[in-house]
């Protein structure tokens, strides 16, 4: 079992930065899959940002072309934890964000790939 304990998110206004944090604990592993996403009232969960489970050392990065060149995501391995970094935040960007781990190789866009989920956070944008 994996464990996720996320941190971060507010309130903020149009144009604004927020970085959400996400620990993980348990039967972790530097080389699972790790997946935020989002959802907003009324609609379905959506993919956000994920780096790719890998066999080696070399991360690999995908994003929903919604937040491509405002959102990073990241993680720092010795400390179990993973990062979303949001930047030039709107308000079509205000929802409950989760952080995910995932047992699939490769890029995991898709929530059924992520048995593991974090409590989710709520992320609100004023314009």
């Amino acid at each position: 079992q994996v464990q996720l304990v996320q941190s971060g998110g507010g309130l903020v206004q149009a144009g604004g930065s927020l970085r959400l944090s996400c620990a993980a604990s348990g039967r972790t592993s530097s080389t699972y899959g790790v997946g935020w996403f989002r959802q907003a009232p009324g609609k379905e969960r959506e993919f956000v940002a994920a780096i790719r489970r890998s066999t080696t050392w070399t991360d690999g990065t995908t994003y929903a072309d919604s937040v491509k060149g405002r959102f990073t995501i990241s993680r720092d391995n010795p400390k179990n934890t993973a990062y979303l970094q949001m930047n030039g935040l709107q308000p079509e960007d205000t929802a409950i964000y989760y952080c995910a781990v995932s047992l699939v190789y490769g890029f995991a866009r898709s929530h059924e790939d992520y048995p593991y989920w974090s409590q989710g956070t709520q992320v609100t944008v004023s314009s």
